[in-house]
């Protein structure tokens, strides 16, 4: 227990009286839920990604990415590791939820608000070979960046209290808000770089009221505490470092080919990258689920469970991968259009760059639910600081591929690190991360259940 955790409990008497149960899904159930929400809110996104990349073409496909790139990635680097906090006090101090809750949404706000505000000022002078109205654009746009960061972290409480069809509900509503706008523009012939990032942006708006209309139970009035802001504080900031490095991890590459590649060659890459982010809809659905599950269990449960999580997440996402690997010219060609096939190279790199990572992402889950979140951001940050050198070595040379070499050397760097964190930090055995049996009849299960929640 941390020292501000440590003070907490015997400073104050807590007299919140404690709301009717949530109902909490069983983990497997929970999983196999999630994967299909991930689904389906892949194959939207296929569609938005479709429709952008055949309407705009490679140069106006990477202008509408410089424009939308920055309200996400700002309000997670905002985050202060709140979120994963909330997750982390939730489960520990259910008598204090009212005011985890409510102090963790208020920090969210004024951190977005303040990270809006930096933006502004900060764009004009990285996105300098934009034309100038693709600035403003991008600027304006930066309004629903404290939207966002409520809604990452009004995802954690839901998570948290075990709601995770209301969590999947939310996280579906924003591409079926954003694709419907894009097909009415696309068949009117009237789909330009900037109304189709203003559908993205107005996008966010009916998720984050579905979300505030599904927290409001869990709040009892805006009772912010400084007690309670430095118990979030003392677990976020340790995990902070894993958000930050998460999100860099994804997305550093585009703040960094924003300013290093053309517009064309942006548009090129950030669609060989949103097609492998795909297969990554195992691998998120499973840490959706397993922190919070995972969360105050004993050492050899918490091991235990995430050995076999990554095991079985990266036995489908590697199947997924090849079949992907020999179909990909053909998915590039009939999707997006010839204009996109000189990328080819390097999305096949791609492919195992996004299949390690998201063993790493499932991995690295054993630490936050340990409370170790400062080790494991330790760990990710040496690997992750070889790819910022690396990738202004190599974009250079070697344009988008540049970008995915360098990503992938990160990966395996980061991989290797989260690996020998398990004996060196944790005292416990290297993972087991060789398939057996036992993990494809697992498969079956996770999928069967679904199914039948489907047809339930």
């Amino acid at each position: 227990m941390t020292t501000a955790e440590a003070n907490v409990a015997p400073t104050k008497v807590w007299n919140d009286t404690a709301p009717a149960p949530v109902p909490q899904q069983r983990g497997a159930h929970a999983i196999a839920q999630t994967i299909g929400s991930k689904i389906l809110i892949q194959a939207i996104n296929a569609g938005t990604g479709i429709i952008t990349a055949r309407a705009l073409m490679p140069t106006g496909r990477g202008q509408l990415a410089a424009m939308i790139l920055w309200s996400q990635f700002l309000s997670y680097l905002s985050s202060l590791g709140v979120p994963s906090s909330i997750v982390h006090a939730y489960r520990r101090y259910p008598e204090k939820r009212h005011d985890i809750v409510a102090t963790g949404l208020l920090m969210s706000l004024g951190s977005g608000i303040f990270v809006t505000l930096i933006g502004v000022v900060f764009l004009p002078h990285w996105m300098h070979q934009y034309p100038a109205s693709i600035i403003r654009y991008a600027q304006w746009f930066l309004i629903i960046t404290p939207i966002c960061s409520l809604t990452y972290t009004g995802k954690s409480i839901l998570e948290a209290a075990g709601s995770f069809t209301s969590s999947n509900l939310m996280q579906i509503l924003t591409p079926v808000a954003t694709i419907i706008p894009l097909i009415v523009l696309a068949l009117f012939h009237a789909l330009t770089p900037s109304n189709a990032a203003l559908c993205y942006v107005i996008a966010a708006i009916p998720p984050f009221y579905y979300l505030m209309l599904q927290v409001r139970p869990y709040v009892h009035g805006l009772r912010p505490s400084f007690v309670i802001s430095k118990l979030l504080l003392s677990f976020g900031v340790r995990s902070y470092g894993i958000d930050i490095l998460g999100t860099l991890a994804f997305q550093v590459d585009q703040v960094l080919v924003v300013n290093l590649l053309t517009p064309a060659e942006m548009g090129s890459y950030v669609v060989i990258l949103s097609l492998t982010r795909t297969l990554n809809v195992f691998q998120n659905s499973v840490v959706s689920v397993l922190f919070p599950k995972a969360s105050g269990l004993p050492k050899e449960a918490v091991l235990k469970m995430s050995e076999k999580s990554a095991r079985i997440s990266m036995i489908v996402t590697s199947f997924f991968a090849i079949v992907v690997y020999f179909f990909g010219p053909i998915l590039l060609r009939v999707l997006y259009g010839k204009a996109y096939m000189g990328a080819l190279n390097s999305f096949r790199v791609l492919l195992v760059e996004v299949t390690l990572s998201g063993c790493v992402f499932v991995l690295a889950q054993a630490f936050m639910a340990m409370g170790r979140p400062g080790i494991v951001t330790f760990l990710q940050g040496t690997g992750l600081s070889l790819s910022i050198p690396l990738m202004l070595l190599l974009i250079p040379r070697w344009h988008i591929l540049g970008a995915v070499v360098a990503l992938l050397t990160s990966t395996i760097a980061r991989f290797i690190f989260v690996v020998l964190g398990f004996r060196f930090f944790l005292n416990a055995p290297l993972p087991d991360l060789m398939p057996r049996m036992s993990d494809v009849h697992e498969i079956r299960t996770l999928f069967r259940r679904r199914r039948a929640a489907e047809a339930a």
